[in-house]
C-alpha cells in the first residue's frame, strides 16, 4: 500500500487521467490519500482517506509519506489563506487545509519539513456552537460555484456542506445524494432547526443539491455562488428573482 498527502495548495481530482476530464473533487494541502494506480503520463489514481472519494491527479501534486503520517490526525487551517513553509519554500494554502498539530513537523522518512505560525482548528476539541457554524458557513458567502470544488475560491453544493461540517467533526460523504443517506430525517420543514441539511431533487427524483438551513425560512447554499435564499415546503426561492429554483426532497439532521 502506498500512502501520500496533497503537497500542492490544492489538487484537482479528475474522472480520467487527462486535463480535459471532468473535475470530480479536490484534495486540499495535507489531505491524506492512498495511491491506487499510476499511468505512464504522470497521472496517479488516488483515494481520499477522509471520504473515500477517488480520482486521477498529477503526480507533482502529491507526495508519498509513511503510514504513520498518513494516519496522523491533523488540524485545519482557519483563515482564507494560511502561509506555510513547505520544504523550504513559501506556500499559501486555502481554508480547511490539513496541517500537523506540531508547528515544526518533519514528514517521516522524507526529510521534508512543514513550518507555520498561528493556530489550527482541531475538530475533535472545538465546540460545535451555532455561532461557530454560522461564522464558518458565512465565510464562504460569494464564493463562485465550481463543479468538484470545495474551497472558498470555488465550491459545489456538497463540497461546501462537507467542508463546513468537517470543522465540527461531522464526516459527510462527498456528493449530495450520498450525504442524503446520512443523518436523521426531519419529517417537515416546520420541525427543522439551524444547521439541518436540506436536499433537493430533479424531475427524475435524483438528489442533485444540498444546503444548510439557517432557520425555517432561510437557507445558505452554493448555487451560482454561495448565497442566502428563502425556503418553503416546496423548495428554494431565489431572493433576486422570486422564482423557485430547487424542489425540496428531504431534510436531515447531523448536529
Amino acid at each position: 500500500m502506498q500512502y501520500a498527502i496533497c503537497s500542492a495548495a490544492l489538487c484537482p481530482l479528475r474522472a480520467e487521467p487527462s486535463h480535459k476530464a471532468e473535475m470530480v473533487s479536490q484534495l486540499l494541502f495535507g489531505e491524506s490519500c492512498l495511491i491506487l494506480d499510476k499511468s505512464a503520463d504522470h497521472w496517479i489514481k488516488i483515494r481520499c482517506k477522509y471520504d473515500g472519494y477517488g480520482g486521477w491527479c498529477q503526480d507533482s501534486h502529491i507526495l508519498e509519506v509513511d503510514q504513520s503520517f498518513y494516519e496522523q490526525e491533523k488540524g485545519l487551517t482557519r483563515k482564507w489563506i494560511t502561509e506555510i513553509d513547505f520544504a523550504g519554500s513559501l506556500l499559501n494554502v486555502p481554508l480547511g487545509s490539513s496541517l500537523p498539530f506540531t508547528k515544526k513537523a518533519r514528514l517521516d522518512g522524507s526529510g521534508i519539513r512543514i513550518h507555520y505560525e498561528g493556530k489550527t482548528w482541531n475538530p475533535l476539541r472545538e465546540k460545535t456552537t451555532k455561532a461557530a457554524i454560522k461564522k464558518l458557513a458565512y465565510s464562504f458567502l460569494g464564493t463562485p460555484y465550481l463543479w468538484g470544488g470545495k474551497t472558498v475560491f470555488g465550491t459545489d453544493c456538497s463540497g461546501y456542506t462537507q467542508t463546513v461540517f468537517r470543522f465540527f467533526n461531522i464526516n459527510l460523504s462527498r456528493d449530495a445524494w450520498q450525504q442524503a443517506l446520512q443523518g436523521t430525517e426531519v419529517r417537515k420543514l416546520e420541525d427543522s432547526k439551524f444547521g439541518d441539511l436540506a436536499f433537493f431533487d430533479n424531475d427524475a427524483g435524483k438528489i442533485t443539491h444540498v444546503g444548510i438551513l439557517l432557520n425555517k425560512h432561510k437557507i445558505i447554499h452554493a448555487s451560482g455562488k454561495v448565497r442566502e435564499d428563502k425556503i418553503n415546503s416546496e423548495g428554494i426561492i431565489n431572493v433576486d428573482t422570486q422564482q423557485q429554483t430547487h424542489k425540496l426532497k428531504i431534510i436531515k439532521r447531523f448536529l
